[in-house]
């Protein structure tokens, strides 16, 4: 068994929480760690662990633990990630993986100088639909990849710090860096040059205090390879939460993914027919975040590498860099 303490109890954490504590084989949830006492009790109450943490070099004093998943706000993830690797705790990180390339390289050195393991959530490649999208490239189904098209459009409204997007990066960092992470994955390789255009559409009282602020983002990308790659996002587009992909090929292509929550269409006497969209991402990828867990768990036991690296981790935070800079410079970046 991997005895798994988690770091952060908000939505997402408990996400991972309820999975490791009954949904993954050979896992068991011995600890919770939180700053806030509320939010542990509360999980307390559903997760019934052995042991709770307030701090969490106190959890990493604790031998029994042999991994952590850490979904704390991005700014305490290096200190974390690096804590624990120095405590040899296997480590699942949520995306991002940390602040900035330089963060991100200091963990990656701490995992690999303690000999544990590093995996950074990005749950679309564990995702049953994305995997067949993946296979069918590897396999030459749609001959040579040309175009890899991935979109998020999020339904909430944004919390206040995200609109400063010297925090939160706006769409590109809050919802495109799981697309950006795809098109490098169903690619299999390196971004050459991003372009990024966007604008404030939907929260324009915002404009005064958050001049930089956007919601809607454009990206066109060129990869190494010569393939190309094109990502939207926004931000508070009420429909619903939607992802989805298209891979074209020299001999075919694969559409990834559907705006609708199920396929039941309701066609009535007004002459109207209607289908309801996707409400949440924790709905959309629910079995994709048992298998992201289950495979940190198998990785550790079977000494294998994560499908998710920490260099994957790393490249999603500076493709994110890059792509804010584009869009506030109005210029092409190159990637060196």
């Amino acid at each position: 068994m991997v005895n798994i303490c988690l770091i952060g109890i908000g939505r997402a954490g408990m996400i991972h929480g309820r999975n490791m504590a009954g949904k993954i084989k050979n896992a068991r949830l011995i600890a919770l760690c939180d700053p806030m006492e509320e939010n542990l009790q509360k999980a307390q109450s559903e997760l019934a662990v052995k042991y709770l943490y307030r701090n969490y070099h106190d959890a990493l004093a604790n031998d029994e633990i042999d991994a952590i998943v850490i979904v704390t706000p991005t700014a305490y993830h290096k200190e974390i990630a690096i804590a624990a690797a120095q405590a040899k705790k296997h480590i699942l990180c949520e995306k991002p993986l940390a602040m900035d390339e330089q963060e991100c390289q200091e963990v990656i050195a701490a995992a690999k100088t303690n000999n544990v393991k590093l995996q950074v959530g990005f749950m679309r490649r564990f995702d049953a639909n994305f995997q067949e999208a993946k296979k069918a490239v590897v396999e030459g189904a749609i001959g040579d990849v040309t175009l890899i098209k991935s979109l998020t459009h999020g339904p909430s409204q944004p919390k206040e710090w995200m609109y400063d997007i010297s925090i939160s990066s706006g769409p590109i960092g809050e919802v495109n860096s799981h697309d950006l992470d795809t098109l490098r994955w169903i690619a299999n390789g390196e971004v050459a040059s991003i372009y990024a255009i966007g604008g404030n559409f939907r929260s324009p009282e915002v404009k005064e205090n958050y001049p930089d602020y956007y919601d809607t983002v454009s990206m066109n990308i060129k990869f190494e390879s010569g393939i190309l790659g094109a990502i939207d996002g926004a931000q508070y587009v009420q429909y619903g939460y939607d992802a989805r992909a298209e891979v074209l090929g020299t001999k075919g292509s694969i559409l990834i993914g559907d705006p609708g929550k199920n396929n039941v269409l309701i066609a009535q006497q007004n002459h109207q027919m209607t289908r309801s969209t996707m409400n949440s991402w924790t709905y959309l990828f629910r079995e994709a975040y048992i298998a992201e867990d289950q495979a940190f768990v198998d990785c550790i036991l079977e000494d294998t590498i994560p499908l998710v690296t920490g260099y994957d981790g790393l490249m999603a935070v500076k493709l994110v860099h890059a792509g804010l800079t584009s869009l506030l410079n109005n210029r092409i970046e190159y990637i060196s």
